[in-house]
């Protein structure tokens, strides 16, 4: 422990990795552009600029803290350089804030407005230069880049892809793909991560709220939406709702409001999903062959697990995500002439995951030449649209979901977070009901802290190996282990974006650590609140294989063939 003074107050730290942390903890907010607390320091924007008491000035946040130290924050020197910085940075940017995918949502609009830069007194010489729209999940426009570097850090650290990186030097320099190819071209993987930790509109969201508004006005299209279970945490965040509250039943009011005809639960996707993957997953144990069972929930994570270990694509399961499942069925539900009543069919998967729009274009999301799920909304394209409604969402009243495909188990909802995947194939391992078993089932070690997470469960005589990873950069660490021989394990579930979807590209920006755990505990807490725990006590779920989907289950509910993209 140490002592240092800031801005004339006493301030403690202990194990803080920088100045920067102390200065937060301390309740003071210094800006910054190209720091963030899970990157490694890049030390860019130099915004984080502080005094000491000898007038020299230092980057906060690659400065360690010592004791004794004594720091000014908001000194009329600094705050010139601050403002200058910021002028500096819009001569080179594209100034169209009317139009961006970002404003209001810009950290670097927000600190033109906080430091009063009213006009910016540069020209910008900068060539403009085209946007990149060959991504079916993101858009990348070079001109609003600021060499922050996150992205490049994000892609490299934490997703262990390396798709982005630095090009030329000085004036030139510039963010781009390696030789500044399309980035759907590169190694991509749609997870959407670049554009969380993108603080301008340099890599956004591609949106298809166009279309999907579109949709709802034809009266003879029938438009049905199905609501991922980390959706229901996070948008009640916009609206000024407490963080991580479950706001499904507002969720289906508004759409119903907007114009969808049926609004459906991805958790009966999920319970669809377990009901498959946990006999794929015992057939595999049984038969000892192709273990171990990779999930295959995330597309983010087949495509590349399909692109770096193709000598796995055997153990990646074969069922289709909870979003392809609950598609087809809806397709095959309304393909009836009994259930269609003549209209057309569009079905809308709300998702907090950009690479779900990837995964609705593969080839195996077509089920008798038909896309399964017409359009993706992202949970910031849902909150976008449901703005433009004016409708008051706080003040709501929550709705069902609608039946016959509107009712999921709490282990469906768990899916949301990392884990989730593998504790409702657990519980429906598990010989009985009882409360006791559900919470042993937590206890496994399952949920522990930590983005690798091993462990292990009796079943039937045979100790059954388990790992549970988030973050593509840990799943390569696994995966090399397993390839090497040093590690076994009968299942491995991998989630794309570190802490699973509740922390998915398609979520709010701007997350920090008591959000993400109030969405961790939002989605817990919808489970714990839930009747049935269980997808085979869903007696929806029974319903449905005894009765439309008997003798369709592996065309609808499996992928034929393996499909990374």
């Amino acid at each position: 422990m140490g002592t240092m003074t800031i801005d004339g107050r006493k301030v403690t730290f202990t194990d803080e990795k920088n100045v920067l942390s102390v200065i937060r903890n301390a309740g003071i907010d210094i800006p910054t552009l190209c720091y963030h607390s899970e990157l490694s320091t890049f030390g860019a924007c130099r915004l984080c600029t502080v005094e000491d008491d000898r007038g020299k000035t230092f980057a906060s946040c690659s400065e360690e803290p010592r004791d004794g130290m004594v720091i000014f924050t908001n000194t009329g020197k600094l705050r010139k350089y601050r403002k200058l910085i910021i002028e500096l940075l819009l001569a080179a940017h594209c100034r169209d804030c009317l139009t961006c995918e970002k404003s209001g949502d810009c950290n670097l609009q927000t600190l033109a407005k906080r430091f009063g830069v009213m006009e910016v007194r540069f020209e910008n010489y900068k060539e403009r230069r085209p946007l990149d729209f060959s991504s079916p999940s993101i858009v990348r426009d070079p001109n609003k880049c600021i060499l922050c570097g996150n992205c490049v850090r994000v892609c490299e650290e934490l997703q262990g892809i390396g798709a982005l990186g630095f090009a030329h030097r000085g004036s030139d320099a510039m963010v781009m793909p390696a030789f500044d190819r399309e980035i759907a071209t590169t190694d991509c993987v749609n997870c959407g991560q670049c554009r969380i930790f993108c603080p301008t509109g340099a890599i956004s969201i591609r949106h298809n709220r166009g279309e999907v508004w579109e949709a709802l006005s034809d009266p003879d299209t029938r438009v049905v939406a199905q609501v991922a279970p980390a959706v229901r945490v996070a948008v009640g965040d916009a609206f000024g709702l407490p963080k991580g509250r479950s706001v499904m039943g507002k969720i289906v009011n508004v759409l119903h409001r907007m114009g969808f005809d049926e609004v459906y639960d991805t958790t009966f996707g999920a319970d669809l999903t377990i009901m498959e993957e946990s006999a794929e997953f015992l057939e595999r144990v049984q038969s000892g062959e192709k273990l171990p069972l990779l999930t295959s929930c995330c597309p983010a994570w087949v495509k590349f697990v399909g692109e770096h270990y193709p000598e796995f694509e055997e153990n990646v399961s074969t069922c289709r995500s909870p979003q392809g499942m609950l598609s087809a069925v809806v397709k095959e539900y309304f393909r009836d002439p009994a259930n269609s009543g003549g209209k057309k069919t569009v079905m809308v998967s709300i998702m907090p995951c950009t690479a779900k729009k990837m995964e609705a274009n593969r080839p195996n999301s077509y089920t008798k030449g038909e896309k399964d799920t017409d359009f993706v909304l992202t949970t910031t394209e849902l909150i976008d649209m449901i703005k433009t409604t004016g409708i008051d969402f706080a003040e709501l009243e929550p709705e069902s979901s609608d039946i016959p495909f509107g009712f999921g188990s709490g282990g469906g909802v768990i899916f949301g977070v990392t884990g989730g995947v593998t504790e409702a194939v657990i519980r429906r391992l598990a010989p009985d009901h009882a409360k006791e078993t559900f919470q042993e089932i937590a206890e496994c070690g399952v949920r522990q802290e930590g983005f690798i997470r091993e462990f292990s469960i009796p079943y039937n005589g045979t100790e059954i190996r388990i790992c549970v990873v988030s973050g593509l950069a840990n799943a390569r660490t696994v995966m090399e282990q397993v390839k090497s021989g040093e590690k076994e394990y009968h299942l491995i579930e991998i989630m794309a974006c570190r802490r699973g979807c509740i922390m998915g590209g398609g979520q709010p920006r701007l997350a920090g650590k008591r959000t993400k755990a109030a969405r961790t505990a939002g989605i817990y807490r919808a489970d714990s609140v839930s009747v049935i725990k269980k997808c085979d006590e869903n007696p929806m779920v029974a319903s449905l294989y005894e009765g439309f989907l008997k003798g369709k289950e592996h065309e609808l509910l499996h992928n034929h063939s393996f499909c990374a993209k």
